[in-house]
């Protein structure tokens, strides 16, 4: 199973990076095959818990998921890497001071990256959020049986219950997460 999950974990991000909905990002000049931009919220009465995602953020913290129970969480997974990460970090940052203390939490998850370059990433970006390694992906398959994060990026909305309530494949948009954060919000 071990030597398995290199392999599964290559394929889920090759099914959701390259699928044939999706298109280059028109301003990152790099032809990365992102998320297709399908948006997809989940009824209240269809929502399943999120997994226990645990780990240490960039910073050395320990972090989980549950720390959060009762706000609504925005998870963004994310690579240094990543044009159209690059692209969404300032509009992620924009809603997250926006929301900050309003009971919206917003954690990053960045993936198949060294530490290094995404620290580099984030102090390039001026993001504020914390952000947890996650380098072989092991996390982000923790979603593998709810909403999964077949892209990168890609960002779910937990609700405040600790479900998945909503994701967003490939780059997103300020006014698109404030209108997600706000539906999750109103429904559950």
């Amino acid at each position: 199973m071990r030597r398995l999950l290199p392999l599964l974990l290559g394929a889920f991000l090759l099914v959701g990076c390259a699928s044939e909905s999706s298109s280059p990002s028109a301003d990152d000049g790099s032809g990365f095959v992102g998320g297709d931009g399908s948006i997809v919220i989940i009824d209240p009465s269809e929502r399943v818990a999120a997994p226990e995602v645990r780990g240490s953020t960039l910073e050395g913290a320990d972090i989980a998921l549950s720390d959060f129970r009762g706000d609504i969480v925005v998870l963004n997974v994310w690579a240094s890497w990543c044009a159209p990460c690059r692209a969404e970090a300032p509009e992620l940052q924009e809603v997250w001071e926006e929301s900050e203390g309003a009971g919206v939490q917003f954690i990053g998850l960045n993936t198949r990256d060294s530490t290094t370059a995404a620290r580099g990433f984030v102090d390039t970006m001026g993001l504020t959020f914390p952000s947890v390694e996650d380098q072989d992906g092991r996390l982000q398959l923790l979603f593998a049986d709810s909403l999964p994060p077949q892209a990168i990026p890609s960002t779910l909305v937990i609700d405040r219950e600790g479900r998945v309530a909503a994701r967003a494949l490939g780059r997103v948009s300020a006014g698109t997460l404030r209108g997600l954060i706000e539906e999750v919000g109103q429904r559950g």
